[in-house]
């Protein structure tokens, strides 16, 4: 008698498909492959290209700002930076348009276009766009036309933070936006803010608008129009917002989607990847907005996101994937414990290339101390990654040979210049001091101390469980934190946090005996 063969449990895709901050998640397909970027603010290198054959194993094969004097970064304050962009492929190339923005001099920067034969690199010199607001995108028309599109404030708002989407004709040959501008879309609910993050596409002989609205927090949504032609006039979708977890309230979970991106599988299904936030109170997201995967359908000539569920699910089922992440590989999203090594693509600095910041020699970083501190909106002396789970040990050894007296190195939870923490080992005439030193909302607040026996190096320990943060030295618990403290939601940014290493020589440590 022969047993019947038992069918394969579908692969599922779990969400996030890239845990930490990911966000503004913008994807395209060429041929077999998919190809997504995010936005990165003020950290380098900038645009992360990912690629994968199935939505569920990625792989990071370069970044688009990868260079010296790409941009300009330098007095970029945090939650500035990098901004939304888009891929797209079409006439032969890659494209990624995008926005530089310095919150502090809003006529800095502006939308630029890069493209590249090849996703990994290199990528062109970037190519100002002269367009006003941010959230760029572009479409590629039946005829080889490139259409434009953006985002910026109403020129005669009806409310407080009324935005529209122009879209415009760009030149290949010209290298610039020619023709008529149009005014497409002012968001689908009155009085709705940020209508941002726009993408048209060219389906079944209609244009699609896909847009963000409501501010990229907890009454972020997903809204969709669509038209005849690219200029419009466009017709809202009557299910809109197509997609939105705040009328779920505000409980554990998954808070903010929106910022959709759309693409499709060569067996024809559609899917689309936004962004959201893990809570564990409603409230506050440590990890930043995230990338999640959702599945679409098309109805009546409208797309519907997470048709059936109306929520982003918690995985996808797959049926078209065919291998799974095997136990133990390496995954540039994270998801594997041990070692980050020095060639890792998750390592980023401020402002600056890692290159310029620190060395590789025999296997680990060599970061020599700068004057520049944390609080300062320029290149410190800083290493550091994501964070992407919400319970997480980070041991870091820290070489501390070459550490003058006055200059300090340490275990840094990053979220902008104006909040942070740090277990730092300062160097003083008479020994080691041990502290943890916090900035919030820019005020120092001194911490614990402890002196240390000199030595070559130190060992630092940060354990994060939830959303509490404790600074460890040979299993002593020297200082706390707590995210919720250290999120955009408490500090107004944009970003997740980052945990990485630091080291100051501008004088006496603040908050150190030796002071």
């Amino acid at each position: 008698m022969t047993a019947p063969v038992r069918a394969a449990e579908p692969i599922g895709i779990r969400n996030p498909i890239l845990p930490g901050c990911h966000p503004d998640p913008s994807i395209c397909r060429a041929g077999e492959w998919y190809y997504l970027v995010t936005s990165t603010f003020e950290y380098l290198p900038g645009l992360p290209v990912l690629r994968s054959r199935d939505l569920l194993n990625w792989e990071t094969i370069g970044h688009v700002i990868d260079r010296p004097g790409m941009l300009d970064f330098d007095g970029i304050g945090s939650s500035g930076g990098l901004y939304a962009p888009t891929i797209r492929h079409g006439l032969g190339l890659f494209w990624v348009v995008c926005t530089l923005v310095d919150r502090d001099d809003p006529a800095r920067g502006g939308d630029f276009l890069v493209t590249a034969d090849d996703p990994a690199g290199p990528w062109s010199d970037p190519i100002a766009l002269h367009a006003d607001g941010i959230d760029p995108s572009l479409a590629f028309d039946d005829d080889g036309r490139v259409w434009m599109h953006g985002t910026r404030l109403a020129a005669d708002p009806e409310w407080p933070q009324q935005t529209e989407v122009w879209v415009r004709e760009y030149s290949p040959a010209q290298r610039a936006l020619v023709g008529e501008e149009h005014v497409i879309w002012r968001g689908a609910v009155r009085g709705a803010v940020w209508a941002e993050g726009p993408h048209l596409y060219r389906i079944d002989g209609r244009w699609h608008l896909i847009a963000a609205e409501g501010g990229t927090e907890f009454h972020h949504a997903v809204t969709s129009a669509r038209a005849e032609h690219v200029t419009g006039p466009y017709t809202p979708n009557p299910a809109n917002p197509v997609l939105t977890h705040r009328n779920l309230g505000r409980g554990p979970g998954v808070i903010g989607v929106g910022h959709a991106d759309l693409v499709q599988a060569p067996g024809g299904s559609w899917h689309a990847v936004l962004l959201g936030m893990r809570t564990a109170d409603g409230v506050h997201y440590p990890l930043g907005r995230e990338t999640f995967l959702c599945p679409v359908d098309w109805q009546d000539g409208w797309p519907v996101l997470a048709p059936g569920a109306g929520r982003v699910p918690d995985r996808v089922t797959a049926p078209w994937a065919t291998t799974a992440p095997a136990a133990g590989t390496w995954q540039p999203d994270g998801r594997r414990a041990g070692e980050v090594p020095p060639g890792d693509p998750r390592w980023t600095a401020l402002r600056a290339l890692p290159a310029e910041i620190a060395r590789i020699d025999a296997g680990t970083w060599r970061m020599p101390v700068r004057p520049t501190t944390l609080q300062d909106a320029a290149a410190p002396a800083f290493l550091g990654i994501r964070q992407q789970h919400s319970d997480v040990d980070v041991r870091c050894t820290l070489d501390l040979s070459g550490l003058a007296v006055g200059e300090r190195a340490g275990l840094v939870v990053r979220q902008s210049e104006r909040d942070h923490v740090v277990l730092q080992v300062s160097r003083c005439a008479d020994g080691d001091v041990l502290s943890v030193v916090r900035r919030r909302a820019g005020i120092l607040q001194e911490g614990a101390e402890a002196a240390i026996t000199a030595g070559p190096s130190v060992e630092l320990v940060l354990r994060v469980r939830g959303y509490e943060y404790l600074f460890e030295h040979e299993g002593r618990i020297l200082g706390s934190a707590d995210g919720r403290e250290l999120d955009a939601v408490a500090t107004g940014g944009f970003l997740g946090i980052w945990i990485g290493v630091h080291a100051s020589g501008d004088g006496p440590a603040p908050g150190a005996r030796c002071a």
